[in-house]
């Protein structure tokens, strides 16, 4: 083995784990300049002393040496070739890789879109900034409200490479900003603080406390915080509970002591939270379950009679110690705990949010105060069904203080306390609004409301009001029976206002890639979403652009620009658009008109224009430059005889043309706003294709380069300082003619020292070139391409988050940004643009305005750093599975939910709910009354993307079958099946006896359980299943039911196998032909499975078994 690669460090990992596997080869694998030292200390010593016999000794080492140097290598020799020594070798390439190569592991294109967590604070420490981290399972976020479009922006976007179980905000006592606690699978708290300066979250604090992993007693599950910031509960779902004590050093740095332990053993959480005491010691409570008896009791008597617990517990800062101090059991189990405001705030206490009601509790005199949890008013729902909150969110103020409490069904109520003398009299709910089910809430101080929905996109509300109208208002002093609760009607938005969502892709039940749309590119189309709010999402990659005007031309414009009047002008003034002999100036204002004495020249084709100096205008066409002063003077220069200008460059001090035959003329704008040309001119050997200046650089007045592009291939940094005008400093060789350039500066992340100054290059061949250039030498380096499309690129400067970005336009548009500490290039999902421009009004502050054949359009990109745009349509029911029509742009898709009812059902159960109120009406007056309720209630069915679907009893299913065009999204064809048919798979079959047909075939499940999946037999109920054959049109406009099948059990997977169908139900294979009345089984293969795994996937004649 060389010696070289032998100093080459390796990894400790690996080699700690050699040396347990292999310690020999090491000892043989000494290196030689390790003998060679010894033999040489060795020397020296002997030649120090006096001997004759030194020479003879000195010879003798040597000769040792060497032999021991050639037998270890003999052995070494004879050791590779043997089987461990192969292993070892390969060790140590690998050894060797891992310390000079980086591999890629894994690139995601779509982050994780679900919201588990989410907490809202003052993160950056700005005054008055609100910021919303959310937890995406494996990465966390930073979003805040933009100030201007009202829309969530991020801030930062973090991968953790865990998974994050719980988020808690916190402020110390005192402080300005607040911090960020996580509870992972790492078996660490880790508590961070965002830098607004770096864009980043910054690690304060890590702390160890278990294993690694998601496990019931290993804390992280549960995270609470005392309200006044002092002390962090983290809790495990089962019997651990650990404390940590937030303080704060000399220098006003965070710090946090060792944990104390709050543990029980067989005791369960389903809740922790934080109890506003004031200053006193903090205190949790925990909802508990002591499951100790239940386990000892093999009778399960002890089960039926374990109450869950609400157990209070104390730390003793004095003692740094944390004691249980009160537990008090609950008549009916609860879910979710809220704090109460305490101290001069409010009462203190906890909220338990329980099956169908709503328990104030506290600790010394305070009676409990229940109140019934509202029902809807004529509702479909299963009577049987309890009720539960889901969510909650807290606002206050030094005034006054409520709850936002959501139900299952994505009810809001208000939730207020009254109050005597620091005791609770009265508990009092209002209806609020109606919006998603949230796995979070947040209510922000600046009036939003923000939902991380269970399922579905994420939503952005503004509270217009607080609910303070005259609705019911439902109380805990009413007097109601026993079991008895309290009705309302639900409506439309009345509190709340939309303003922004966040696409979600949870859950994705199915999704297929392919060009189903015939688009000469693939999309993904996802099936997401639950019931009534569940979606086909269409995505396509590219950046969303929103459409703000499109207008005709007179004619084909060849080029548009924007031009302000004054430097000082926050919004463009005018729309400059070029025609082969015409150019049009447009005003932008309210609306946007032709100007009438702009000062351009409108009889000629426009090259370039734009401002230059304070407040001049600078127009260059073919045969000279035309500058436009404030006052509306007009100074002209004009090209030499049989010369024209073929391109051109400006900036606000420096001009620079090509005319025919290579020949650039420099011009630069005095102090007295004078446009002076240069004496000399730099004359190429090829006609120029492109001219770029740098930018002007802070400090300076002009730029300091000129990048040339020619039709020989080659690209030419040109300088631009006075002591060498012109010169050439480095030339960049390309594969083929450039087309358009453009220098762009790039601010450090620190802000600090100089930009980097990149050159973009693009070619004819449809690649774009990105290069560095040195700030000082000029020189052309680090040489990045990347293919746009099959025509020639060109390249134009835009504004995108005040930042500098490029549009690149090939056969399709490119946006190259810098976002979130890395650049972007990123294709936009819209129609192929020819030129553009940047674009800012009051209305679109950061668009851009571009031309495409004969139009003028006004776009903007919303949505940075995301890959696909979405598409959505809507499904009744929950898709689970689809295919794509093999000759038509459409997709059939199986729809089905459990504990559901079928449209025809619904239409049942309301008539009969209308009947009922008709039949206990008495007098006339009553019969009136009753039939205009009847009538409503037969009429007005709510819309369940709202409002959510109705709740059946367990085993009720409804399924239906959708044939829908992927282009207009209009649905060519629905089947809905009969009540409690559970469709399970798809597929689509060409039976060899109709080779011209495709059929449809559909497995079902009938009368089905979810748990436990073999239920007692029941005669009523039988478990079976069927396959439904559908026709399929071959334009794919619609499909026709043909016939129905049964079979014994529920079907589990459908393949296309050799001209019949291959079925799979429970523990059998069946081939089946197409018969006139139903599916011919023509054999039977019986597999070893059993009934709980039915088969899902089967591919031609092989059957994946989970238990084998």
């Amino acid at each position: 083995m060389d010696e070289q690669n032998m100093d080459v460090p390796f990894p400790p990992a690996l080699i700690e784990l050699y040396q347990r596997t292999w310690p020999t080869p090491v000892a043989m694998l000494l290196p030689s300049k390790l003998l060679v030292a010894i033999t040489t200390v060795l020397t020296v010593f002997l030649l120090s002393i006096e001997s004759n016999k030194s020479i003879l000794v000195i010879t003798g080492i040597f000769g040792v040496v060497a032999l021991f140097e050639f037998l270890g290598i003999a052995i070494f020799s004879l050791f590779l070739l043997s089987r461990e020594g192969r292993r070892y070798l390969n060790f140590l390439i690998l050894a060797v890789e891992s310390q000079t190569n980086m591999h890629l592991y894994n690139f995601t294109l779509q982050g994780q879109t679900a919201i588990n967590q989410s907490v809202h604070g003052n993160f950056s420490g700005i005054p008055k900034s609100q910021e919303i981290v959310l937890g995406r399972g494996s990465a966390i976020e930073l979003v805040q409200i933009d100030s201007i479009s009202g829309k969530l922006k991020t801030l930062a976007h973090i991968e953790i490479f865990g998974v994050i179980r719980s988020l808690l905000a916190f402020r110390l006592t005192g402080g300005t900003k607040d911090y960020v606690a996580i509870g992972s699978d790492s078996g660490r708290i880790v508590i961070l603080e965002y830098k607004p300066e770096k864009s980043a979250f910054e690690r304060i604090h890590q702390e160890t406390y278990g294993k690694t992993g998601c496990r019931r007693i290993v804390p992280g599950h549960y995270l609470a915080i005392d309200p006044k910031g002092r002390a962090i509960m983290i809790g495990a779902a089962e019997r651990q509970k650990l404390v940590y004590i937030m303080n704060r050093d000399a220098e006003a740095h965070l710090t946090i002591s060792s944990p104390l332990e709050a543990h029980k053993q067989y005791t369960l959480c389903y809740a922790i939270v934080g109890i506003d005491v004031g200053y006193e010691n903090p205190t949790f409570a925990c909802l508990e379950y002591d499951y100790e008896d239940c386990d000892n009791d093999p009778t399960g008597e002890a089960l039926k009679k374990t109450q869950q617990t609400l157990t209070f517990y104390e730390l003793d800062l004095g003692l740094n110690h944390v004691v249980r101090k009160y537990a008090e059991p609950l008549s009916e189990p609860g879910n979710l705990l809220i704090s109460v405001p305490g101290g001069n705030e409010g009462p203190s206490g906890v909220i338990v949010c329980c099956e169908n009601y709503l328990v104030y509790k506290n600790l010394g005199d305070q009676p409990d105060i229940k109140c019934p949890i509202p029902r809807r008013r004529n509702d479909l729902d299963d009577p049987d069904r309890t009720l539960m909150i889901i969510c909650q969110a807290t606002h206050k103020t030094k005034s006054m203080y409520f709850f936002l409490v959501q139900t299952e069904q994505g009810d809001i109520f208000k939730v207020t306390l009254e109050t005597d003398d620091d005791l609770v009299t009265e508990m009092k709910m209002k209806y609020f609004d109606t919006v998603p089910p949230a796995n979070s809430m947040c209510i922000l101080k600046s009036g939003f409301l923000f939902i991380a929905a269970e399922f579905g996109n994420h939503e952005l509300y503004q509270i217009s009001n607080l609910g303070d109208d005259e609705e019911d208002e439902f109380s805990s002093r009413m007097q109601l029976e026993d079991g008895e609760t309290f009705f309302y009607g639900v409506r439309e938005l009345k509190s709340l206002i939309h303003v922004d969502s966040i696409d979600s892709l949870s859950p994705l039940t199915d999704a297929i890639i392919g060009d189903v749309a015939h688009e000469d590119a693939a999309q993904v189309y996802a099936l997401v979403g639950r019931g009534p709010r569940s979606k086909l999402k269409i995505l396509r990659n590219g950046l969303e652009v929103t459409e703000m005007a499109v207008s005709d031309l007179p004619g084909v414009p060849s080029a548009v620009w924007t031009v302000k009047k004054n430097v000082d002008d926050k919004n463009d003034s005018y729309i400059v658009v070029s025609f082969v002999s015409a150019t049009l100036v447009l005003t932008i204002g309210d609306t946007v008109e032709e100007a009438q004495d702009s000062g351009f020249l409108g009889t000629t084709t426009t090259l370039g224009c734009g401002l230059i100096g304070d407040d001049s205008l600078l127009q260059i066409y073919s045969e000279g430059i035309r500058h436009i002063r404030a006052d509306k003077r007009v100074n002209e220069w004009k090209t030499p005889p049989k010369r024209e200008i073929k391109k051109c460059a400006m900036n606000r001090r420096q001009v620079a043309i090509a005319m025919t035959g290579g020949e650039v003329v420099y011009f630069e704008l005095d102090l007295n706003g004078t446009l002076n040309e240069f004496t000399e001119r730099k004359l190429f050997n090829a006609e120029v294709a492109c001219m770029s200046f740098s930018e002007i650089s802070e400090g300076e007045l002009n730029s300091r380069f000129l990048a040339i592009g020619t039709i020989d291939n080659a690209v030419r940094i040109i300088s631009l300082d006075p002591n060498d005008m012109l010169m050439p400093l480095s030339t960049q060789n390309l594969p083929c003619a450039p087309e358009s350039l453009l220098l762009v500066d790039t601010p450090n992340e620190d802000g600090k020292g100089l930009p980097t100054i990149h050159l973009n290059i693009g070619l004819q061949n449809g690649c774009l070139f990105r290069n560095t250039v040195d700030n000082v030498t000029g020189a052309i380096m680090d040489t990045r391409t990347r293919y746009l499309g099959t025509r020639p690129v060109k390249l134009f400067k835009m504004i995108n988050q005040g930042k500098t970005a490029i549009l690149c336009t090939s056969s399709r548009p490119w946006l190259l940004y810098h976002f979130q500490r890395r650049f972007h290039l990123t294709p936009l999902s819209y129609v192929h643009l020819e030129y553009a421009a940047s674009f800012c009004s009051d209305q679109c502050p950061e668009g851009l305005v571009a031309i495409s054949e004969s139009t003028l359009r006004i776009l903007a990109t919303e949505k940075l750093g995301v890959s696909f745009n979405v598409q959505s349509f809507n499904h009744k029911l929950t898709p689970r599975k689809a295919v794509v029509h093999p000759n038509a742009p459409a997709i059939i898709t199986i729809e089905c939910d459990h504990a559901a009812y079928t449209e025809t059902t619904k239409n049942m159960k309301r008539n009969e709910m209308a009947e009922d109120i008709e039949r206990l009406a008495n007098d006339q007056e009553e019969i009136e009354l009753a039939k205009e309720i009847a009538d409503g209630l037969r009429n007005t069915i709510p819309d369940e993307t709202i409002y959510g679907a109705p709740k059946a009893a367990k085993g009720k299913w409804a399924s239906a079958v959708t044939l829908r065009n992927v282009k207009s999204g209009e649905v060519m064809s629905y089947f809905e099946l009969p009540q409690d048919e559970s469709a399970k798979c798809i597929a689509l079959v060409q039976f060899a006896r109709h080779p011209e047909s495709t059929m449809i075939l559909v497995g079902c499940g009938v009368n089905e359980n979810l748990h436990p999946y073999q239920a007692p037999p029941n005669p009523l109920r039988p478990l079976r299943g069927c396959v439904y054959t559908f026709l399929l049109s071959p334009g794919g406009e619609r499909f026709d039911f043909w016939h129905r099948t049964e079979t014994p059990l529920p079907v589990g997977a459908i393949h296309d196998f050799r001209g019949m169908a291959l079925i799979g139900f429970g523990k059998y294979l069946r081939m089946y032909d197409i018969g006139q009345k139903k599916l011919l089984a023509k054999c039977e293969n019986k597999v070893r499975l059993s009934l709980r795994d039915p088969i899902r996937f089967v591919s031609f004649v092989f059957v994946g078994m989970v238990n084998e």
